[in-house]
């Protein structure tokens, strides 16, 4: 990050624009935080934002955590406030513009259109967060096959994904991957 530059305002202006594309919430947002935070200003490491990205998933509350881990690791305190405002914001702006304009056109055919055409959307950004924080997560082919298999048994049965998580962090502490 440029030394002159105020980490406050650069959180700002970073998060302030990518929630105005985050369709289908922060996760939608995985890869753009991590090409920004990483690749662009260099905030956090590959296994920081990896790690960042799995404390925000595993602590209670929403998924914009993540927002919050990466000011807090740029600029304190001040920076995750800043960096949860900035994300939260103008989404919830925008969101309340839109609800007003819905509402006011509860015959038109064109809500549903819209809001059909942003399913597929939101599910193609999620899958790309979980492929960037994969590619972020994975540094060893056990760590490849370990993230493959726990997403079969996701995908494949009901099992609670906590009990993955827990399998996952053993294998870790076992020194697998």
């Amino acid at each position: 990050m440029n030394s002159d530059e105020n980490p406050i305002w650069a959180l700002i202006w970073t998060f302030g624009l990518m929630s105005l594309f985050a369709v289908g919430g922060a996760n939608a947002a995985i890869p753009e935080m991590h090409r920004i935070a990483v690749d662009v200003r260099h905030w956090l490491t590959d296994k920081q934002f990896a790690d960042v990205f799995a404390i925000a998933q595993l602590s209670p509350g929403p998924n914009v955590l993540i927002v919050t881990l990466i000011g807090y690791a740029v600029a304190g305190f001040s920076g995750a406030l800043a960096s949860t405002a900035a994300m939260c914001l103008p989404t919830a702006l925008l969101a309340y513009g839109v609800s007003r304009l819905l509402r006011g056109s509860k015959n038109a055919r064109w809500p549903a259109i819209i809001q059909a055409a942003l399913v597929p959307l939101s599910i193609g950004l999620m899958g790309a967060s979980a492929l960037v924080v994969a590619q972020a997560a994975d540094r060893t082919w056990a760590a490849v096959l370990l993230t493959l298999a726990a997403a079969a048994v996701a995908f494949m049965t009901r099992l609670n994904p906590l009990w993955i998580l827990l399998a996952g962090g053993c294998l870790g502490l076992a020194g697998v991957v």
